[in-house]
């Protein structure tokens, strides 16, 4: 087959040798990758805590080589290796990714300047889209996140350009919790603030020597207050929020402060 017959003419003349090559460099990086996937998470759950996430952080970096080393390795048996020829090559693919697949390109692009800026990274808690949940995998088109309810949510990482990404970790293992109490506004101030703040340094999921704050704020129904602590790893932070909970209820019907009702109407159609 000649170049002017060729309806490609940058293409060699395939032989069964070079098509048994592309799928064996096809069949290797997939198995590459699920190989060094399991072995990055093996490694992060074995490692000290404060090392997880800097092992976790391996595995797209590790996916986005393997893939452009299998490119790397396919184009030159499927093109002549010259430079027009290759020119034209990217020319052809860039035109009709341009076209036929402008989101899926979205997506990738998105996904390449997440692995770089390190938007998020495996093990982070993050919330697009009001799903909030910890960063299992991050692929090439789209992060998946799982929420505290085991829900796996799997979100485009083309989301990055329309829509506003909430860090809670932030590459740390590390997680400031948040516990929220309504309390009728007739009460001793300062000392509910002293039983929130005693209760929360008791917790035992707690990072040892950080501090508790407190905030009150007065509402037309009561008093919010938020009692705010950093939990010793990210994934125990509904722990400490419920053991929190638990212990200031128990204190606070101990010193007879009676909880706020907010009222509110709702409406029910048949």
């Amino acid at each position: 087959m000649t170049e002017a017959t060729h309806p490609l003419g940058i293409l060699r003349e395939l032989t069964f040798a070079h098509v048994l090559v592309v799928l064996a460099v096809l069949i290797g990086c997939v198995l590459l990758v699920s190989v060094v996937r399991a072995m990055v998470r093996r490694a992060a759950e074995s490692a000290p805590s404060h090392r997880r996430l800097l092992i976790l952080r391996t595995a797209p970096i590790a996916k986005l080589l393997i893939a452009l080393a299998g490119i790397a390795i396919v184009v030159p048996v499927l093109i002549e290796p010259t430079f027009e020829d290759v020119v034209a090559l990217i020319a052809t693919v860039a035109l009709a990714l341009a076209f036929a697949l402008k989101d899926y390109v979205s997506c990738l692009a998105a996904g390449v300047v997440t692995i770089l800026e390190n938007t998020y990274q495996p093990g982070d808690w993050i919330e697009i889209g009001g799903a909030y949940g910890e960063v299992k995998t991050i692929g090439t088109r789209a992060v998946h996140i799982v929420t505290a309810d085991d829900t796996e949510i799997i979100i485009p990482h083309a989301k990055l350009w329309t829509a506003s990404v909430a860090n809670a970790s932030s590459g740390s293992h590390n997680l400031l919790c948040v516990a929220s109490f309504y309390l009728n506004a007739d009460h001793d101030g300062e000392a509910v603030r002293r039983a929130l703040t005693e209760c929360a340094e008791a917790t035992t999921y707690r990072k040892p020597q950080t501090k508790v704050t407190v905030v009150a704020a007065e509402t037309p129904w009561g008093t919010h207050y938020k009692a705010k602590a950093i939990a010793n790893d990210s994934r125990e932070q509904f722990a400490l929020i419920t053991d929190l909970t638990i212990r200031v209820k128990e204190r606070l019907r101990a010193m007879h402060v009676t909880f706020a009702q907010a009222p509110f109407a709702e409406s029910k159609r048949a």
